[in-house]
């Protein structure tokens, strides 16, 4: 029998870096490195445009633990901002800045993606949520893989927060998720058959010079190269702590339960990405509010319905042994009060000022820590 994971949780965020007088995405993560390397060292880091900072948690154990690392870090971020004058906002895009006037962090890395994706790269003014969930067996790894696919478009729907784009109302509650969709090696990933059916994929892309390692692989889901984890990159960023905190424990939940039904050789079926891919655009488009696809019963059903049985029938069972009910839980809250995306909605049907869904999103973003 081999060992249970681990469970330990990773969580990181790309927060926005804005100006407070012109609510406008600020090119100024270099500035804000200098002093926050000091102070965070490896948990701070550049991303690939410079009104971009990401903030990385310690490996904690508990959702609770995430939820203190996340407000230690969102606060010093914070204030390393304001020493500038600015502020930070998570969402997954900015609802009016141009991603035509946005500076390309200069590291070789961002540099080199730039070279590779030309005008691909300059557009990819996006925010995400990437949580990472200890894995240490790798044959495990591959087997939660193929089963946690499923549950990607009910995590998305839970973190919509990027209906606007360039100034423009998109009609879909995750914009975040279209745009990514225009690089290469990005989406619902097919089932593997084993570590090394994934291991031959890798190598044969490094071989080729398609990628120089397993990190530029950008799927919604994937086995992180660097860590012993399997990493969730499919939500949009989350705009408040708690909802951050929520998806970080469904997801650690997720795995919980797909290791315990292999301990008592039981499974969960795996779908073909085509058929996850639907639910993923019922996800982008509607978020909570549209239906997704129950394919066992081959039959559309209400995402909140769906979402709650997750939580009810697949994860029921893990959370109180894991100890994060109270934190699962804050679905319900989200699923009766809407994601960031309909929020940001609502304060833009109200106003008609995209400025306003700015002082929203950065009041939401530092509910809790201030």
């Amino acid at each position: 029998m081999m060992q249970p994971p681990s469970l330990t949780i990773g969580v990181e965020e790309e927060l926005q870096i804005i100006d407070p007088e012109t609510r406008e995405l600020r090119s100024y993560i270099t500035q804000i490195l200098d002093r926050g390397k000091l102070l965070l060292r490896e948990q701070i880091k550049p991303e690939l445009h410079q009104s971009i900072v990401e903030i990385g948690t310690r490996i904690c154990r508990t959702p609770a633990e995430v939820r203190t690392e996340l407000i230690r870090l969102r606060k010093t971020v914070a204030e390393l901002a304001a020493q500038h004058g600015l502020r930070i906002a998570s969402a997954g895009t900015h609802p009016f800045s141009s991603w035509l006037n946005q500076e390309i962090t200069p590291l070789e890395r961002y540099l080199g993606v730039k070279q590779d994706m030309q005008e691909l790269a300059q557009r990819l003014l996006i925010f995400g949520t990437h949580v990472h969930i200890g894995v240490e067996d790798p044959e495990f790894r591959i087997d939660a893989l193929n089963v946690a696919r499923y549950m990607l478009p009910h995590l998305l729907a839970l973190s919509t927060s990027s209906p606007f784009w360039m100034g423009r109302h998109t009609g879909l509650k995750s914009y975040r998720s279209v745009i990514f969709r225009n690089f290469p090696r990005t989406g619902i990933p097919r089932p593997f058959q084993s570590w090394a059916d994934f291991n031959y994929l890798v190598d044969t892309l490094v071989k080729t010079n398609c990628i120089p390692d397993g990190t530029k692989i950008w799927w919604d889901i994937r086995p992180s190269v660097r860590y012993p984890t399997l990493e969730f990159r499919i939500c949009d960023a989350c705009t408040r702590v708690d909802e951050v905190v929520c998806i970080a424990a469904i997801c650690q939940a997720i795995v919980a339960k797909i290791w315990k039904l292999r301990r008592d050789n039981m499974t969960f079926r795996v779908y073909s990405a085509e058929l996850i891919e639907e639910n993923k655009w019922r996800a982008m488009r509607y978020g909570l509010n549209g239906k997704l696809i129950d394919f066992g019963k081959q039959q559309e059903l209400p995402a909140r319905d769906l979402i709650k049985e997750l939580i009810e029938w697949f994860i029921g069972d893990v959370v109180d042994e894991l100890g994060s009910r109270r934190e699962v839980e804050y679905a319900y809250r989200i699923l009766e009060e809407g994601t960031s995306a309909d929020r940001q909605l609502a304060v833009y049907q109200r106003t008609g000022d995209f400025r306003a869904v700015v002082d929203h999103i950065i009041r939401e973003t530092y509910e809790g820590i201030e």
